[in-house]
């Protein structure tokens, strides 16, 4: 599968791909007796208990118009709200099909949401913003708030989902990063990042008179105090992204206000080799060759052989 940076290209299939993310596994114990969910949803037919893999019925006569959300057991804790990340385990199938076209238990990894933050069907991000630590949730999710007329894969145009969703895990993510020790940026060949922590997009310079570099560049221009990562780990951060070549920006997080979080070892080699060992609340220059990038194809907005500049806030581990 070909490696995705986190906001440009994305995953599993209830976004665009097949991977998850996480460390939690889940039970794929189908022991539990069969429940019903409220409100005319599909039967959980097994595994009906948080943490298990559960199966699902058929959808039974036309599916819910509008978002149907229905709590099969409440956690504790403080409700998600924009910002906070999420690990979510799912079992998703068609309204009117009588297997998943999708699930992480399988994988054993649940999958990382950022709250507001895009990066999921919309029908995802209203499902679970509100939604507590430990909870259980079925959700159908109408053509409008899923893949709509274009359809995904195994999913076709106009499809109702249903998904049965837990929420493994709750963290309230900073904004932005905190003090930290700024780094002189004195090498003239390099681009220049701008230092300012305000939460908001930080200036990057790009040289126009340099050659890009053949090799990859990992330099702190602000070094936090926090954990360093290891190649495990799973972040969130604010990042931009600009092409060496003429210097516009092919991707940003700050476009939706909101972090994005993904696992070391789901992303191209430039940031998971660039990022391991760099400590949280840290902002990190990282110049990516063509070979630790997308190398000879092209990748949306990127073109091929590019050599991509970034600007990374490591706002916290997961």
């Amino acid at each position: 599968m070909r490696r995705r940076l986190p906001g440009l290209v994305l995953v599993p299939l209830l976004l665009l791909s097949t991977a998850a993310c996480g460390d939690e596994k889940a039970s794929d114990s189908d022991s539990s007796s069969s429940t019903v969910a409220k409100g005319g949803l599909p039967e959980i037919t097994a595994g009906a208990k948080f943490g298990e893999k559960p199966t699902l019925a058929k959808g039974e006569g036309k599916p819910p118009k509008d978002l149907k959300v229905e709590v099969i057991s409440e956690g504790k804790g403080d409700p998600l709200k924009d910002g906070d990340s999420a690990k979510v385990n799912y079992l998703g199938q068609l309204w009117d099909g009588d297997k998943p076209f999708d699930n992480s238990f399988d994988r054993g990894q649940p999958f990382d949401v950022t709250i507001g933050g895009g990066g999921v069907i919309e029908g995802w991000q209203q499902a679970l913003k509100g939604q507590k630590q430990g909870s259980r949730l079925e959700v159908s999710i109408p053509p409008e708030l899923g893949y709509g007329d274009q359809g995904q894969g195994d999913i076709p145009p106009g499809a109702t989902l249903v998904f049965v969703m837990d929420v493994v895990k709750a963290t309230s993510i900073p904004k932005k990063i905190e003090g930290g020790k700024v780094v002189d940026q004195t090498d003239a060949s390099l681009p220049k990042i701008g230092t300012e922590t305000d939460g908001k997009e930080p200036e990057v310079t790009i040289p126009s008179d340099k050659d890009a570099p053949t090799k990859l560049v990992s330099n702190y221009v602000i070094e936090g105090d926090g954990d360093a990562l290891k190649a495990s780990d799973t972040v969130a951060v604010s990042y931009v992204g600009k092409l060496w070549k003429d210097g516009k920006t092919f991707d940003s997080s700050y476009k939706n206000g909101q972090p994005v979080t993904f696992p070391l070892n789901q992303v191209i080699p430039g940031w998971s080799k660039g990022l391991e060992g760099k400590k949280v609340g840290s902002r990190v220059l990282l110049v990516v060759p063509p070979d630790q990038g997308y190398g000879d194809q092209a990748q949306g907005p990127i073109p091929a052989k590019s050599t991509l500049v970034f600007a990374v806030d490591i706002l916290a581990k997961m």
